[in-house]
């Protein structure tokens, strides 16, 4: 590591803020390995998002005030102010009222940070049994938050909310996520818990599945009968999520433009490699080529734990070599098969003290067992090195010269475009010169291009590509289908995302774009002078920052 860097005042201000957001939300204490508050939750209500607001306006108030002392200071600077401005106009615009989707909205948030959660220990089973005990509170305060928003006509779709009463069922039955968390726990040795955590976790348990069995008759008694049908939010709902996700501004119309043609350009280069794969064949007949191909298959979750963590290992050995300052820490990267069986694939930082390693996890649908490679090799690039890894944890390494606030900030547009970024290299490096693993590589960035298009046109109610009318949600199955090599499942979860999660899904392509953008002035500025190995450093010591925040820090 660096010399430690003096504290300054807006480190102050940052840490502040950080230790904040803890204090009313101690829930997220788990994924960056606070200790304290454990078991508790957070403040759903109403109440509680109007103590969040006015935490944000102090804030703001306080970073506006400070004068920046260097380099670091200036962009810690602007980039909490944009996140906090940001913040108070979601607020007032009632993102909090509306707050309900098919993968991450309070419904999901709630249970999540189980997977996370300590199990080692009898203590840490008393934690969880405290947690679970907790969410009654919290779920009736979520209800208090989407009661203001129904009854000001600020409710989310009903498609949405179909879908959270599907979840909330799940969650609250007598075979739920919390019923055979509990009745499963042992300690890491495999140890028996003593009694009284034992009836700790039942009760817990029960209260947690009860309280889900009351969102969901909530959700089905009441929600669903004032939630508007149309799945469109609007421009200016769409404008503040897409400003959240990408942290920077951008041509909402110029956008939806740039995607059809991106779109367009990922087919034409899959068309292009399905020719190398199989002479004359569609991409989708080189598919069905390739999924009878039995070397690039891996039979269980075994297997395919054993191939992350081996195609894991050598680009981290590869790259450190060549592209990439690995710092010892990071080289340590644990890929794992997830509790949850809902088909995602997902990065967790690690711990501040690196006690926890960076983790990679694949969440495998039940029935699963067979897994292509030439699918998921650029998967395994993405969420690990020189993906999310490097990017994430670094920030988390870098204690000497970023504050904490600066270290554990993820958004979207960055953090997922770094990784669409990594993808990309990874090809031009030579990792996917195999069509195969090229054209998996393809059939992500092709799907990422069509959830641009998609999701701009379905909440912006754009024009069609074709002109032949307007964008609706359920046209978007449709659309999504045509230019996604998947299962109908998938491709019904996937839109559903998009539909009830707006600007997100989007902030992966832009952000992409946007990190290439930037790469390429600096490269026609500096000429022979550029230095990538530099540039990547420099970029990735910044932490996790707002898209114009970087372009500002890099560009000038």
């Amino acid at each position: 590591m660096t010399e430690a860097r003096t504290p300054t005042a807006i480190d102050a201000i940052a840490e502040r803020w950080l230790d904040t957001q803890l204090d009313l939300h101690p829930e997220d204490r788990v994924y960056i390995g606070r200790t304290g508050r454990e078991g508790e939750y957070g403040d759903f209500s109403p109440s509680g998002h109007q103590a969040s607001a006015a935490a944000a306006r102090a804030a703001l108030a306080e970073i506006s005030a400070a004068e920046p002392v260097d380099e670091t200071d200036r962009i810690t600077k602007l980039d909490l102010t944009r996140e906090l401005e940001l913040e108070l106009e979601k607020h007032d615009a009632g993102f909090w009222q509306r707050d309900l989707n098919n993968i991450a909205s309070p419904l999901q948030g709630l249970r999540d940070v189980f997977d996370l959660s300590a199990t080692a220990t009898a203590d840490d089973w008393a934690v969880i049994a405290k947690r679970m005990s907790n969410i009654p509170a919290a779920v009736r305060g979520y209800i208090e938050s989407l009661r203001v928003g129904m009854s000001s006509g600020n409710a989310p779709a009903v498609r949405q909310v179909r879908i959270g009463i599907q979840q909330a069922d799940e969650l609250g039955g007598k075979s739920s996520f919390f019923a055979t968390f509990a009745a499963n726990a042992k300690t890491a040795d495999g140890g028996e818990l003593p009694e009284s955590v034992v009836a700790d976790l039942q009760r817990g348990a029960q209260a947690a599945a009860r309280a889900y069995g009351e969102l969901s008759y909530f959700l089905d008694d009441e929600l669903q009968h004032e939630a508007p049908e149309r799945d469109a939010v609007g421009r200016d709902i769409y404008a503040l999520a897409s400003r959240g996700f990408l942290g920077a501004k951008v041509d909402l119309d110029e956008t939806y433009e740039w995607g059809i043609e991106e779109l367009a350009r990922m087919t034409a280069e899959q068309e292009a490699i399905a020719q190398q794969i199989k002479p004359g064949a569609t991409v989708r007949e080189a598919i069905e080529f390739l999924d009878q191909d039995a070397s690039r298959k891996l039979h269980g979750t075994d297997e395919l734990r054993r191939w992350m963590q081996e195609k894991s290992d050598q680009a981290v050995a590869e790259l450190s070599a060549s592209q990439f300052d690995i710092p010892e820490p990071l080289r340590r990267l644990e890929c794992m098969i997830a509790p949850t069986q809902n088909g995602g694939i997902y990065y967790t930082s690690p711990t501040e003290d690196f006690s926890r390693a960076g983790r990679m996890w694949w969440s495998v649908p039940p029935g699963v067992t067979e897994f292509d490679t030439w699918r998921e090799l650029t998967t395994v690039y993405h969420e690990g090195v020189p993906g999310h890894h490097l990017q994430l944890g670094t920030g988390v390494y870098n204690k000497a010269q970023l504050n904490s606030w600066r270290r554990n900030q993820f958004i979207s547009g960055h953090g997922e475009g770094w990784a669409l970024y990594a993808e990309r290299l990874m090809d031009e490096l030579g990792y996917l010169k195999d069509p195969a693993d090229r054209l998996g590589m393809l059939d992500g960035q092709r799907m990422r291009a069509a959830r641009v298009v998609l999701d701009l046109g379905v909440h912006l109610e754009k024009p069609l590509p074709d002109g032949s009318g307007i964008w609706s949600g359920d046209y978007a199955f449709g659309f999504m289908g045509r230019n996604v090599n998947m299962e109908q499942g998938f491709v019904d979860f996937e839109v559903n995302r998009y539909l009830g999660w707006p600007g997100q899904a989007p902030a992966y392509k832009i952000g992409q774009r946007v990190w290439e953008q930037i790469r390429d002035e600096l490269k026609a500025r500096e000429g022979d002078a550029f230095d990538i190995k530099a540039f990547h450093k420099r970029a990735l010591d910044m932490g996790g920052v707002g898209l114009d925040t970087l372009r500002t820090a890099l560009l000038g």
